[in-house]
């Protein structure tokens, strides 16, 4: 059992000094404030990742697909949470809830989708001999991404009203909940295909499983609660003390350090030839993000002091254009089921690209790209739209007959 555990303790012990600072109420200084508590974000992160990918040998179905998308963005809300309740006392920290989760927003499509189908694709072309040109999804994940297409539209209520009222909060907390009854419901009967750590823990005996996860996901949980204030408090102070842009700080450090166990395991999982789970995986931390996460701000912002909407500048209008037009084009890509190897690093340009085209005016320029190329691949892939977005309200047996049409047709 030690054996199973050792990785486990051995990142836990990374993640104490963290711990020791916050329960003696130490505060160093900003920058070494930001290296102790974000290594202890990361460290635990990867415990709770490990813990949720180990549970999925009791948890079985479509449930365990999609509650291990959530826990694995855990550290993320948190932080996130964190700038938003603050912000209902200090509308400062306003701007630091919109970078944080459209920061993550477009990392996790930009980058990490991108990424799962380059590395997928290689990995493909290596083992076949010959040039694999697209990674194809399974019928199943349509469902999941019809999600995503809903919440992608509703989204765009934000930046065309500059606010995230509570009333769209409740609505999408609602639909994630609607997301998880139809993902318990589904049928995914696929053994769990664990990796590293994960399937160490996973085949240790039942019980000594269930109390090794469980121990797991409470120790995590709390460490990355303890670290998650000081850790974002910290990338305000340290981008001051650095001369840096504290909004770019929050906007890319803190989702780099909590979603880097995420992105691991995809990136793992594309290299052993499981393509279609790694993105699948990153599809329902999309979902996710899109629904539970921006859900949960104006209630976080309500609760700490704020009002019924969470008010948005034009800085933070622009950001979240750019990340709803950029999810547009991951959808519109997808709608099809397959992912081209000119979509991936079309995705990665365009998320690099950002980086080198500053301002307001810059930020517009790239999303008007985003929605010409959405528009331009929904048109492509019509045939498959109104059947992705009406995927959430119909049964499996209705998409699977529906999917068997489809192919009748083109034969």
């Amino acid at each position: 059992m030690f054996r199973a555990v050792r990785p486990v303790l051995l990142l836990l012990a990374v993640a104490i000094p963290a711990v020791v600072l916050r329960l003696t109420g130490t505060h160093p200084p900003a920058l070494a404030s930001m290296l102790i508590f974000g290594l202890a974000v990361v460290a635990a992160s990867f415990v709770l990742a490990w813990a949720a990918e180990a549970a999925e040998m009791d948890i079985s179905g479509g449930l365990a697909i999609a509650l291990l998308a959530v826990i694995a963005v855990l550290p993320e809300y948190a932080v996130d949470l964190y700038f938003a309740h603050t912000a209902g006392t200090n509308p400062d920290y306003v701007q630091y809830a919109a970078a944080n989760m459209t920061g993550s927003n477009r990392l996790l499509l930009g980058l990490g989708w991108s990424s799962v189908v380059l590395i997928s694709l290689y990995v493909a072309s290596r083992r076949s001999g010959r040039s694999v040109k697209a990674l194809v999804l399974e019928t199943g994940y349509r469902r999941e991404l019809g999600f995503l297409a809903v919440a992608g539209v509703v989204a765009f209520v934000i930046p065309v009203t500059g606010e995230i009222h509570l009333v769209l909060g409740l609505l999408l907390l609602a639909f994630f909940a609607y997301y998880l009854f139809r993902a318990a419901t589904s049928e995914h009967d696929d053994e769990p295909d664990l990796i590293g750590p994960a399937a160490t823990i996973g085949a240790l005996p039942t019980t000594t499983r269930r109390i090794v996860v469980a121990s797991m996901f409470v120790v995590s949980a709390g460490m990355i609660l303890a670290a998650a204030e000081p850790f974002a408090d910290s990338l305000v102070a340290g981008g001051q003390a650095l001369g840096i842009d504290q909004f770019l700080l929050v906007q890319w450090l803190a989702p780099l350090a909590s979603e880097a166990p995420e992105f691991i395991v995809a990136l793992l999982f594309a290299w052993r030839g499981k393509g279609a789970a790694a993105l699948g995986l990153l599809i329902s931390a999309k979902v996710n993000q899109w629904t539970l996460l921006i859900g949960s701000l104006p209630i976080a912002y309500g609760l700490g002091g704020g009002g019924v909407a969470l008010h948005l500048d034009g800085r933070q209008i622009e950001e979240f254009l750019l990340t709803a037009t950029q999810t547009l084009l991951g959808i519109a890509i997808l709608l099809s089921l397959r992912f081209p190897r000119w979509a991936a690093w079309t995705l990665l340009g365009l998320f690099a690209v950002q980086f080198a085209v500053p301002g307001q005016s810059g930020r517009y320029v790239i999303s008007a790209v985003y929605l010409v190329l959405a528009i331009g691949a929904a048109v492509h892939n019509r045939d498959h739209l109104v059947r992705t977005i009406m995927a959430p309200f119909r049964s499996t047996e209705e998409l699977a007959a529906a999917e068997r049409a489809d192919e009748l047709v083109k034969v």
